[in-house]
């Protein structure tokens, strides 16, 4: 985005300095807040996995979107309609996997990664291949994601005098003066970026990030959606003889930009086999299966059955919504460019700043709609931060380098790497400077890393016999063989054609797909010959030994055949306390009169929740427990002091109660 290609109302700087401020503010506020319930390793990283649906499903759309995704698709809603949608809605193919296999698996089996997932279902060199996958595209994706933010922050509001006073070899009249300059103004404001991130993650962990997510994804949707309305009304001022706004607009779309699909093998540059099999393994099965951002986001939840009422309200609502809001300023864009509204020649590529300016005519909300979406980015900075933290701890520190420490250690190393990571990223800026375009780089990268992590992970789950050797040469061959994809593309030359695609353009489309069918026939021939045969070492982490999942969970036998009711009941503190410990908090305990056990369909030993009785809080008050029933508890319930403060709970006050499994 550059600043003079805007006709609109100009930019108020004071505004959207304000708004910046604020926005940090709040978010450093956050980390705060949320530092005094972060006393462990499964708070840091998952909440203490105590937060509701409602709150998970915002978390998650504001990790898949960023400022960047309004800029992207507005182009492509431009140039292609209502077909823009597609990346959005490929998700209901790979729900039922997700729902029933992956999610209740990987929580279940109480790991904190996904490279520990490879570790118990495969072995430890698998496990360090994973690793290397997952952590060249999180750190890397830092990277780009803080080098956008400074290119959209500077954008808006150059630091142009600071660096000119302040740096030598910048000048305001010299072309590689002027270079210089904006190179640093950029980099000054993904430092800004990276500083605020590292603060709040470090601090406040999952829960600041999850809480902080929710007001940008609130935010994003309502100004995509605000935008959208906005435009049809400006179609209907713009055009009396129609009945309405909305006629104008969808009479101005020519009659290709009205259908869901765009054509089979055409247009060239986005046709609908190349998109949906680009998104669906490049994007969309590696975010719900690869992502270990997103997983975790799932993994906070307080049970199985709220993430998969996370994921229902992600797909079914959220995502269809997102499309809307992201794709919605290209379409409008295309019915004004047919009543003549804007140049012939106008750049799709500068669609979403030139349409809003069109649009919103107001300076002043101009300015918030754009500074509030340019922070908006920190919604996928900080997910990747604390994933990469995670695997950092879980899956290098703790196995290999201080082993058997204290979880208090751990914590502590988990805020260092947030913030390591966030240096590390910042340190990529100036590589990504160097680079014409860094989505195209991105979307190669994405295409040729996900084929092999994610047909290792898609095949541990669903077939017993695939073995640690054909999960390694799964990972180590499938990536070679994808790395040869890039440097020879004319080896993806027969797929694309079976597909009547061109060259250059159809290749990258059909990377993805050539990368799974070669990982699948890697998988499969290695496990043909080497197959798994120890089917007790793998229980509860295939499809077929749920059950066992969730014995191994519990501890116990579930009971969760009958699904009772929630109760609700006055807390009271328990006369002993318990440690404040990791280990303790791990096993906390709630007493309950046998009346309320038997209404919620629960005996002694049973997980349960207890959370504040309001429900618009999310689960931000809540601990989980195990249930003990007990007749002289007098209809009330009781906790450990040391509980109740760390579940920031309110004694005498009601709280409600579940069973969980």
């Amino acid at each position: 985005m550059e600043l003079e290609l805007l006709q609109g109302p100009p930019i108020n700087k004071v505004i959207f300095y304000g708004v910046i401020i604020a926005y940090f503010t709040v978010v450093l506020g956050l980390g705060a807040l949320f530092s005094t319930q972060t006393r462990t390793t499964k708070d840091f990283f998952f909440s203490g996995q105590r937060f509701s649906a409602w709150l998970i499903a915002f978390s998650c759309v504001a990790t898949v979107i960023g400022s960047y995704s309004f800029v992207k698709y507005s182009a492509v809603g431009f140039r292609y309609g209502l077909s823009s949608t597609t990346t959005y809605l490929n998700d209901w193919f790979l729900a039922p996997l997700f729902l029933l296999g992956w999610m209740p698996i990987i929580y279940y089996s109480r790991v904190t990664s996904i490279p520990e997932y490879f570790k118990k279902r495969f072995d430890e060199r698998t496990r360090s291949m994973a690793i290397l996958f997952i952590m060249l595209y999180m750190v890397g994706y830092i990277g780009i994601n803080l080098y956008t933010m400074g290119v959209a922050a500077d954008a808006i509001a150059p630091l142009d005098k600071l660096v000119l006073k302040y740096f030598p070899g910048t000048s305001a009249v010299d072309a590689e003066g002027i270079m210089m300059a904006t190179k640093i103004s950029r980099f000054l404001w993904a430092t800004i970026v990276a500083m605020v991130g590292a603060i709040y993650v470090t601090t406040g962990g999952q829960s600041a990030v999850i809480i902080s997510d929710l007001i940008q994804a609130v935010f994003m949707l309502l100004s995509g959606i605000a935008i959208f309305l906005l435009g049809i009304r400006l179609l209907g001022a713009q055009n009396p003889e129609h009945l309405g706004g909305f006629a104008a607009f969808w009479q101005g779309l020519p009659e290709g930009h009205r259908l869901p699909f765009s054509g089979f093998a055409e247009p060239a540059k986005f046709p609908m086999v190349g998109i949906f099999w680009q998104d669906f393994f490049g994007a969309s099965m590696f975010l719900y299966f690869g992502n270990q951002g997103l997983i975790m986001r799932f993994l906070a939840g307080k049970s199985v059955n709220e993430g998969r009422r996370a994921t229902y309200a992600v797909i079914l609502l959220l995502m269809p919504l997102s499309a809307l809001a992201v794709s919605a300023v290209g379409w409008i864009g295309r019915a004004m460019l047919t009543h003549n509204l804007i140049p012939k020649n106008f750049d799709p590529e500068d669609a979403f700043v030139m349409i809003t300016a069109k649009i919103v005519t107001n300076p002043v909300l101009f300015g918030v709609i754009l500074a509030a979406l340019t922070a908006a980015l920190m919604s996928t900075i900080d997910t990747l931060l604390n994933a990469s933290s995670a695997i950092a701890v879980n899956d290098i520190w703790k196995p290999f380098i201080r082993p058997g420490r204290p979880d208090k250690h751990y914590l502590n190393m988990a805020r260092i790497f947030s913030s390591l990571f966030a240096f590390t990223g910042l340190l990529l800026v100036p590589l990504y400077m160097s680079f014409n375009s860094i989505y195209v780089a991105h979307a190669t990268f994405t295409a040729a890393v996900s084929p092999p992590l994610i047909a290792t992970v898609i095949f541990g789950i669903l077939w017993k016999r695939f073995s640690a050797r054909a999960a390694f040469l799964t990972l180590f061959l499938g990536g070679i063989l994808m790395g040869l994809s890039v440097k020879w593309p004319d080896l993806i030359k027969p797929l694309a054609a079976l597909h009547g695609m061109e060259p250059g353009t159809g290749y990258n489309y059909m990377r993805a797909l050539y990368g799974m069918l070669l990982c699948s026939t890697i998988a499969v021939t290695a496990s043909l010959i080497w197959p798994h045969r120890d089917l007790a070492s793998i229980e509860g982490l295939w499809l077929g030994s749920l059950a066992a999942a969730k014995r191994r969970f519990k501890g116990s036998a579930p009971n969760d055949q009958e699904p009772g009711r929630k109760i609700r009941l006055r807390l009271v503190a328990a006369e002993q306390d318990i440690p404040d410990t990791a280990e303790a908090l791990e096993k906390i305990v709630v007493s309950v009169p046998p009346a309320a056990a038997a209404e919620m369909k629960a005996r002694a030993g049973d997980l349960v929740y207890v959370c504040d009785k309001r429900c618009w809080l999310g689960g931000l008050r809540s601990v989980h427990a195990t249930l003990a029933v007990d007749a002289t508890t007098d209809g009330v319930a009781r906790l450990a002091p040391t509980a109740i403060k760390y579940g920031a709970l309110r004694t005498g006050e009601d709280v409600t109660i579940e069973k969980i499994i």
